[in-house]
């Protein structure tokens, strides 16, 4: 069988082209506006093309024919952690980009991922909005709401996935994964015993270092700053990654290891995220690797995901 083709829209780093790409698929086309973003994934995708075009702005004759459209659009308007104006925000109204081009292109099956907060996000109008935008256009529309330690990533992340397939029958079969048994902790993925660059660790000497240390104690537990102060996880599963992470006063995770106390770094968040350890950032500023990290999908989910939509795809005449 050949290689079902991709385009993907809102590419980030290609978190959802490298798990669809591991699920047997093929990225023709990719677009991604942000400069660091789109460095970071052509870094890690040196072979596909990517446009760093304005969505706005892309003629959809430019893009190649593919049979599924992959798009984790912007999450900020529908966050909790951010502005929650949903289709009033600029960026939520990119959504209807992505229906322009399923208008001009048709392909057979849409992916689509966001916070799961989408759902709730007005009283639900929104989340009916997007429904409807897409079966209007005669897609068969499923979801899930899923939280990554619930399907092997030891962080608490969770997520809406939507799938529309444009046959009700093949959709209607569609069969999202199970839940998996977590048998990772965070510690099974960040070694603490391997010192990290000094930029990542808290002055011993410095004041905040002092107000600190009597907090961040256990080297089994993984720790952020909060509204309400230091948190520390349970069970060993991190809490969820955040776009503002990148300072001590922001979410990044700490950890206390055998050298001192520190933050974790964008290549540990990259673990936490399900990359492959060969993923890696170019020259670019720490905090944009931070933000690229909590912008990103856990991958074994949409991998597993990717792996239903490709059985479901034999079907396909």
């Amino acid at each position: 069988m050949t290689k079902p083709k991709i385009c993907s829209l809102f590419s980030g780093i290609g978190g959802i082209d490298l798990a669809f790409e591991q699920a047997g698929f093929k990225v023709v086309w990719a677009n991604e506006f942000d400069n660091d973003a789109a460095a970071t994934y052509q870094y890690n995708f040196p072979e596909t093309f990517l446009s760093n075009s304005d969505i706005r702005k892309v003629d959809s004759s430019d893009i190649p024919d593919f049979d599924v459209l992959i798009a984790g659009f912007p999450c900020q308007p529908f966050s909790i952690c951010g502005s929650q104006k949903g289709f009033s925000d600029e960026r939520g109204n990119l959504f209807f980009q992505i229906m322009r081009i399923v208008d001009e292109k048709k392909p057979k099956i849409l992916f689509l991922e966001n916070v799961a907060n989408l759902k709730e996000h007005d009283h639900g109008r929104t989340f009916n909005v997007i429904q409807e935008e897409i079966s209007k256009r005669g897609y068969c529309f499923r979801y899930m709401i899923a939280d990554a330690c619930n399907y092997g990533i030891p962080q608490h992340r969770t997520r809406i996935y939507i799938v529309a397939f444009d046959n009700f029958e093949i959709g209607s079969k569609f069969k999202f994964p199970e839940n998996k048994i977590l048998q990772k902790r965070i510690f099974d993925i960040i070694d603490r015993s391997v010192k990290s660059d000094n930029k990542f660790y808290l002055d011993n000497q410095s004041i905040q270092y002092r107000k600190m240390k009597s907090s961040i104690t256990d080297e089994e537990q993984i720790y952020r700053f909060s509204d309400y102060g230091i948190q520390r996880s349970k069970n060993g599963i991190s809490f969820t990654l955040k776009a503002n992470m990148g300072t001590w006063n922001d979410r990044v995770p700490i950890i206390k290891d055998h050298f001192g106390i520190r933050t974790i770094t964008p290549n540990e968040c990259l673990a936490l995220q399900g990359f492959p350890i060969s993923y890696s950032f170019p020259d670019i500023p720490i905090k944009s690797m931070y933000k690229q990290c909590g912008n990103t999908v856990v991958v074994p989910i949409v991998t597993q995901i990717a792996s239903q939509i490709k059985k479901s795809m034999i079907d396909y005449k």
